[in-house]
């Protein structure tokens, strides 16, 4: 092959180990080493430590570009960061006030009409009903007592105490018997006062 010279061994010795310096014999070169083809030298010989050649920094084995190191030294904050958010070590414990929103300004067109708006006339209950009854029919009872001017409480389907007073009160205004019970005439009563 061309251009190999002879003990050239064919392959890319540059990772092999070099030959070892030697030493020359004369008393006047002592401790002088001859020209061997390279010289190998230590970082530590060409510059401080800790500070390299054209903007690069050794730390320990390792020789870092000043852009490496503002990548790492950026990446170990961001990290540290990361950490005191994940821990709640940025929020003082007070919920987070919501943004302030402007309300948009809207036209607003009155039409009149001829309808005159009328709340739904309540239902009176279906079924006769007694102290203790609970469900849809006891609450159409309570929404009916309502609507006619009785305060049997909230409107919640339960046949209690308050209900059973109102109850007596509007069979007293209608001329009924006041037991409290929602019986046939009750009923009846009911069903006329709330009919449209």
């Amino acid at each position: 092959m061309e251009g190999r010279e002879e003990g050239d061994p064919g392959y890319d010795d540059w990772f092999d180990e070099p030959e070892p310096l030697t030493e020359t014999q004369s008393g006047a070169n002592r401790g002088v080493y001859e020209d061997v083809g390279e010289v190998w030298s230590l970082p530590e010989d060409e510059a401080p430590r800790g500070a390299g050649h054209g903007g690069e920094i050794t730390i320990g084995n390792w020789t870092l570009t000043t852009a490496q190191a503002a990548i790492v030294a950026v990446s170990i904050v961001a990290v540290v960061l990361a950490l005191l958010a994940a821990t709640g070590a940025f929020s003082n414990g007070k919920a987070a006030v919501p943004p302030v929103t402007t309300p948009s300004v809207a036209t607003v067109t009155i039409t009149q009409s001829t309808s005159t708006a009328t709340n739904p006339t309540p239902q009176a209950p279906q079924q006769t009903l007694k102290p203790g009854d609970t469900g849809a029919q006891v609450k159409l009872l309570q929404e009916g007592l309502i609507a006619l001017g009785f305060s049997p409480g909230k409107a919640d389907g339960d046949y209690g105490p308050a209900t059973q007073v109102e109850v007596e009160k509007f069979q007293l205004s209608k001329g009924l018997a006041e037991d409290g019970i929602v019986g046939p005439q009750t009923l009846a009563a009911l069903q006329q006062a709330l009919s449209p």
